[in-house]
């Protein structure tokens, strides 16, 4: 049997981790299991951790008001170490480009445990965008010895970088895991307890949903990305957007400021995991500048125009489930209203196929460990 601790602390990971989580645990005799979280988000990863019935054996604890980089840190390198002397794991699996996920593995190699990396092999080419995921997720890659890559690009940026391809295994992402778990689980519940939370939504229009927080936009690139989508709402009246607004201040006030008055943009609380699927699976089209949700939209058949100037998901624009738009006010308005108006461009993105997985990756990396 093999002793893994999973690590992590943000709700993308905790979505990510979930469906693995519960593969590991479905097979006690190759698996002892134990989930450590860091608690760098709070409230937003408790949510998720509740969705999917997940109980952490260990809690950080860590995030504070006005946390910086340096002292979360140090705090979750502080705080993991008696956790792992406890376990003494034979695995670390950390995943993507969180700080927790660089720290955890940072504390694995401390401890001279090996380290499983989740979503590897991820590189948009900027070490300052997005930031500082860029250098999290290629620290947190060389200190790892198994490397899970969603894709043959992954694989291809990890060999380029002098990673022993021994140990590099395409498994697709756990994300679309999450995704097919998370919508089975609320097609059981009924449909009015998430509708009820969207009574002011005409869903006889179409639905635009807008996601977008990244820091390295934070300025003019996040001002001209409000104003294109206030334009856009005021030329087409026959669409409702949706923009859940993150609670970082630099956020917030951009946001406001500009989209408050707009009677066809309603700004809300950032949403539970499954009100954002169940309203991304009502949407139309999506503007995101999320990393996930690249990954996600595209297995609901949904467009993602991509409000970044560089990605490190490429293969969805590959693909053509996304498009590259960058922060540019004329630009996101182009590529929208292009989507509205033309079915033909709407449905080449709709119907390309979903480079990220078919909904297995955690099987095929729960026998890879065992293997």
């Amino acid at each position: 049997m093999k002793r893994i601790l999973f690590i992590f602390g943000t709700r993308p990971e905790g979505i990510k981790m979930a469906p693995l989580i519960k593969e590991l645990m479905s097979r006690p005799n190759s698996f002892i299991v134990k989930v450590c979280v860091t608690g760098q988000h709070r409230e937003m990863l408790d949510q998720v951790l509740e969705f999917f019935s997940i109980k952490p054996d260990y809690d950080l604890n860590v995030m504070k008001p006005n946390q910086t980089l340096f002292s979360v840190s140090a705090d979750i390198l502080k705080n993991i170490e008696p956790v792992i002397d406890e376990v003494k794991p034979d695995v670390i699996l950390v995943q993507g480009d969180t700080t927790s996920a660089f720290i955890g593995a940072l504390a694995g190699y401390y401890k001279q445990i090996d380290v499983g990396h989740l979503e590897a092999g991820l590189r948009s080419g900027d070490i300052y965008s997005p930031f500082p995921e860029e250098m999290n997720r290629i620290l947190a890659g060389h200190i790892a010895k198994y490397h899970f890559a969603p894709t043959e690009r992954a694989e291809r940026a990890l060999l380029a970088e002098g990673i022993d391809g021994g140990n590099i295994k395409i498994v697709g992402n756990t994300v679309i895991d999450a995704l097919l778990l998370g919508l089975d689980i609320i097609r059981k519940s009924s449909d009015n307890s998430h509708q009820s939370k969207f009574k002011f939504v005409d869903f006889s229009k179409r639905i635009i949903l807008v996601t977008g927080h990244r820091r390295e936009s934070f300025g003019g690139g996040f001002e001209d990305m409000c104003l294109a989508i206030k334009e856009l709402a005021q030329k087409n009246s026959d669409v409702e957007i949706i923009y859940p607004v993150h609670l970082n201040p630099n956020v917030q006030e951009p946001v406001h400021r500009i989209l408050d008055s707009i009677r066809n943009v309603h700004l809300i609380n950032p949403l539970d995991y499954p009100d954002l699927i169940w309203i991304m699976e009502k949407s139309y089209l999506v503007l995101t500048d999320s990393g996930g949700i690249q990954e996600e939209a595209p297995t609901l058949g949904k467009p993602v125009l991509v409000m970044r100037n560089v990605t490190e998901r490429q293969e969805g624009i590959d693909a053509g489930t996304a498009k590259l738009v960058g922060t540019d006010k004329k630009v996101i308005i182009n590529e929208t209203q292009k989507l509205l108006d033309d079915r033909l461009v709407y449905d080449s993105m709709a119907n390309a196929s979903n480079p990220y997985g078919d909904g297995t990756t955690s099987k095929q990396i729960a026998e890879i460990l065992i293997r």
